[in-house]
């Protein structure tokens, strides 16, 4: 009888933690139009201004941790602002409310796919070539107000322009990492002066001051560099990190498992992906399933840059294989933009249809998929946050943060010019060119621009809007 009141009480307990969970997140999967960028300006205006669930330094700490580590950065936004109001139950939930519906919709897609014939109607590409403009409007909009809000100085506005600039100009599997480290790194040495003090040292290695005056001159000297390392405000726009205090956590904030255990899951994950990716090149001839969540696995654990980095390379993972065809891959990466919830969900398109063409069922790869690119991201979060609490207090990390949520911030810009560049779709170049080939497109990523911006046209509407005048398009013009 205990026992029986012990688990009854037990269920009611995670009912009732649960119920916040879920009436506050049961619809973003649905209704989280717009890829990424657009997310976090969802989760921001829901979280942090509507609902208080944490708040705003808190909010721009969890977006440079997800921006730090690979994986779908708005699902691990997801995933730890649950965590800290809801406990781990509470964040698993909200991470299924978020990318189940999503997933669902490409895997119906994906059988749908693989039973069309070679060529599209006419109609449909001007849709989805009208959903690509549209998607470019909104992330640009999305890169504008994340900008505003990232931007706090001189040093993060030259950021957010160069990790734009560089992200335009070469990709690679290593590169958008390198860029995240390099704007945290400049944001460290810029906020400590370490050039400053470098500086101060050469030019007085290169100064050769009279006897008389030497020992006047290196007091000035250690004076000033006393005075640089206590304040580094020179100017009114210039940011201080060195002078502020640690700061003093919320309890309702708070995680509840030590950074003890965070390292432990860190390191337990490093350790399976080590095993993972070694029977993955021992292996003569690997089952195709196996091949595949490897190949993903792979994929989540070592992007950096989200969904629109993470999505253009999956090419390499599945396409490369000889699982699916570039037509129909690109018929998913132009569907995708239109989705709601996680981009990382065209993986479960892809994981289905590599499947079918392989005699596999699509609900099998389909699940093999959505594990293999969550995963990783979801486990190395987890473990960071436990670590991050005792690293949050510490200056060098505040000021590495500023620094990755400006180079992250530059990196939607990348993804603007990216979807930009493919989004014209059409029977005579399926494999997509820039939108700014016909000016239709231009009007329509325009509209849904100046109609977020101005007007309060909701991505959902935005992305209702574009089909609607892509179709318009081809009754006038193709028909």
């Amino acid at each position: 009888m205990l026992s029986i009141s012990y688990w009854e009480s037990k269920v009611k307990k995670t009912l009732i933690q649960a119920w916040p969970v879920v009436s506050n997140n049961w619809h973003l999967g649905m209704t989280a139009f717009g890829g990424p960028p657009v997310h976090f300006k969802i989760l921001h205006d829901k979280f942090v201004l509507k609902l208080n669930w944490i708040d705003e330094q808190l909010y721009q700490e969890l977006f440079s941790v997800s921006q730090a580590l690979s994986g779908p950065g708005s699902t691990k936004m997801v995933y730890c602002i649950n965590l800290i109001h809801s406990g781990v139950f509470g964040a698993l939930l909200a991470f299924l409310l978020w990318s189940l519906p999503g997933a669902l919709g490409m895997f119906g897609l994906s059988v749908g796919v693989s039973n069309i014939d070679d060529a599209l109607p006419r109609a449909v590409y001007a849709l989805l070539s009208g959903l690509n403009a549209a998607t470019v409007g909104i992330i640009a909009l999305a890169a504008v107000e994340l900008s505003n809000k990232a931007i706090t100085d001189r040093l993060t506005r030259i950021i957010v322009f160069l990790a734009a600039s560089a992200g335009l100009l070469y990709n690679a599997l290593w590169y958008f990492p390198a860029l995240i480290f390099a704007a945290g790194f400049a944001a460290v040495v810029y906020d400590f002066r370490w050039l400053h003090r470098l500086g101060r040292f050469i030019k007085g290695k290169l100064t050769h001051p009279g006897p008389s005056s030497t020992g006047v001159e290196n007091d000035a000297v250690e004076r000033d560099g006393r005075r640089g390392s206590s304040n580094s405000i020179t100017t009114p726009e210039e940011h201080d990190i060195t002078n502020l205090e640690p700061r003093t956590i919320p309890q309702e904030y708070r995680l509840n498992f030590s950074w003890k255990a965070g390292a432990a899951v860190i390191a337990t994950f490093l350790l399976a992906f080590t095993v993972i990716m070694v029977l993955r090149g021992v292996l003569h001839s690997p089952p195709m399933l196996y091949k595949l969540f490897a190949n993903l696995c792979l994929a989540g654990t070592v992007i950096f840059g989200g969904g629109p980095v993470v999505i253009p390379l999956l090419r390499e993972y599945v396409v490369a294989e000889g699982w699916v065809s570039p037509r129909d891959f690109l018929i998913g990466l132009a569907i995708i933009q239109a989705f709601p919830g996680p981009n990382f969900n065209f993986a479960v398109f892809l994981g289905a249809l590599a499947a079918i063409n392989n005699g596999q069922p699509a609900i099998v790869g389909a699940i093999i998929a959505f594990l293999g690119i969550f995963l990783p991201g979801m486990i190395l979060v987890h473990g960071t946050m436990g670590v991050w609490k005792v690293l949050r207090s510490k200056p060098w990390v505040k000021s590495g943060s500023r620094g990755i949520n400006a180079g992250a911030v530059g990196f939607i810009y990348t993804a603007v010019y990216r979807i930009w560049q493919v989004g014209y779709v059409d029977e005579g170049f399926q494999s997509g060119k820039s939108l700014g080939d016909d000016p239709w497109w231009v009007v329509v990523a325009a509209s849904a621009y100046v109609g977020g911006r101005y007007f309060a046209l909701s991505a959902p509407l935005a992305i209702l809007l574009g089909a609607v005048l892509g179709l318009v398009r081809y009754g006038v013009v193709m028909n």
